[in-house]
């Protein structure tokens, strides 16, 4: 996710609402009917859900928790301004969003995007790129701190790449992500490893440390079988790889200059500029590169035949906000060199919206501390207590489509648990982040999902089997729970 400067409000300190009023079961009415609701929705509209019945229906599940909030004397005020705190929180991931539309906009009409896929092409070996998409990704998350600007970027270059070679999209974006979501939970400038041990009472560093123990195995258990992968996928449907090479070359200017703007955006996240500033910046490099390297296609785009002030404002202010299309003489390359601009994010910026007026009613009429309070009374034993932790955050990650209160309410409600069988805040803060932090891209309707699946332009359903560190990382908390391994001890001689 974003670095903490993209979100104002960091959610350590948010609240969470009791309704000691509201049982159980009322919690869950809004969750089995949004489920119901959805589940019946994809099957009359399959992959065109998220064009906007999905988006309804949860404005739809918010609707039952209001009403299961009305029954129960909650205000209308008070779930308004719930949903009001919800929206609010994502400000900075719907400036991003645009953002990014604007950036990969100029990225494709500066020929930065088709020279990565260029370079690519010619150094990428179809049996290693999945394995090699993971530790690409894995490195600059690290680096940034953000598996959101690392999609945005690298990523979408290497989707492309893929594409071009005829391997699967859903590979290719279970590879990036696998990278890298491993990068954002590791890194000490993401946002979510900072939240994690403050939520558990721990310490940053201590908490990435302890979290090598599961993350290691998980994603060393990735590589291998992207490596199977790699030596069983079939590649055919790319027959002439020097074809696609001598297209692209003849649509565009490609050089090594066009690697400044990538480099300096890195250079900028790295310097902890904020993310969105940084993107803004690449946005208007990737619009001076475009005027200098690709003047005729700017001024295509731009509706004029020569590059002069008027083609070239349009040009780029064309690539920046509305559907971008570069013809080549491949139909294949054709659908890859194309941009929906800042329009291209509204669709997903919607969903973002409608999915925290569900998430902002359901904490608003306490439902959420409701579920986790329940969840908690399950854990008789100390991997039931693993067992609560992971659900809860697998819960809210599906529920409140927001991967911070799946960091902050499972946190706050299981602090005092782990404390009180002995346990070091470090097992709570790994639990958090290999259920809360990774699933959150495997939910559509989730922020993480959303966001994703726009930018890399793959589905979930697509990318979901193949996002394999993701969702083998709460499994490996798991597993290292039932058999006791590295449980840490609130006292450091009795660590197990």
């Amino acid at each position: 996710m974003p670095n903490t400067e993209e979100n104002p409000k960091f959610r350590e300190d948010e609240h969470i609402v009791e309704n000691k009023e509201l049982s159980i079961w009322e919690a869950l009415i809004p969750v089995f009917a949004l489920v119901a609701m959805l589940a019946y929705n994809v099957f009359v509209f399959g992959d065109d859900a998220l064009s906007g019945s999905n988006q309804f229906i949860l404005l739809m599940g918010g609707a039952v928790a209001a009403i299961v909030g009305f029954f129960n004397k909650v205000s209308y005020d008070q779930m308004i301004d719930e949903v009001a705190e919800n929206v609010r929180s994502t400000t900075g991931a719907l400036l991003i969003l645009l953002m990014v539309g604007a950036l990969s906009g100029t990225w494709l009409v500066s020929g930065i995007i088709p020279a990565m896929i260029y370079y690519g092409l010619q150094i990428l070996n179809p049996t290693i790129f999945l394995a090699a998409c993971v530790v690409i990704c894995a490195i600059i998350s690290i680096a940034t701190g953000s598996s959101w600007t690392t999609a945005a970027t690298v990523g979408i270059a290497l989707i492309g790449i893929g594409e071009a070679l005829g391997i699967s999209l859903g590979m290719t974006a279970g590879a990036v992500l696998s990278g890298a979501y491993f990068g954002d939970k590791m890194s000490p400038l993401s946002d979510t490893t900072n939240l994690a041990p403050a939520m558990a009472g721990g310490d940053l560093f201590s908490h990435i440390r302890y979290m090598t123990l599961t993350t290691v195995p998980t994603i060393v258990v990735t590589l291998i079988v992207f490596i199977i992968l790699g030596f069983t996928i079939d590649t055919s449907g790319v027959a002439d790889t020097s074809s696609l090479l001598t297209n692209i070359g003849s649509t565009f200017n490609i050089n090594g200059w066009l690697f400044i703007v990538p480099l300096v955006v890195i250079g900028l996240i790295l310097k902890k500029a904020p993310p969105l500033m940084a993107l803004l910046v690449g946005t208007l490099l990737g619009g001076v590169f475009a005027l200098i390297f690709q003047p005729d296609i700017v001024a295509n785009i731009g509706g004029g035949t020569a590059l002069n002030f008027e083609t070239g404002y349009k040009g780029i202010m064309n690539a920046i906000t509305v559907d971008t299309e570069i013809a080549t003489n491949d139909p294949a390359l054709n659908d890859l060199f194309s941009s929906g601009g800042m329009s291209g994010m509204l669709g997903t910026i919607w969903l973002i919206v409608c999915a925290m007026v569900f998430g902002g009613i359901m904490d608003g009429i306490g439902a959420l501390e409701r579920i986790t309070e329940s969840l908690l009374k399950l854990a008789k034993t100390t991997f039931g207590l693993f067992a609560s932790t992971v659900g809860s955050c697998l819960a809210l990650n599906v529920t409140a489509s927001d991967q911070y209160l799946a960091i902050v309410v499972p946190g706050k409600m299981f602090s005092k648990a782990y404390k009180e069988r002995g346990l070091a805040p470090e097992n709570l803060s790994r639990s958090l982040e290999d259920s809360g932090t990774v699933t959150s891209v495997l939910v559509p309707w989730n922020t993480c999902g959303a966001y994703h699946s726009s930018v890399l332009g793959v589905g979930v359903g697509e990318y979901f089997l193949y996002a394999i560190f993701n969702w083998l990382s709460p499994i490996m908390t798991l597993l290292f729970a039932a058999f006791r391994i590295k449980i840490k001890q609130l006292t450091t001689t009795a660590a197990e």
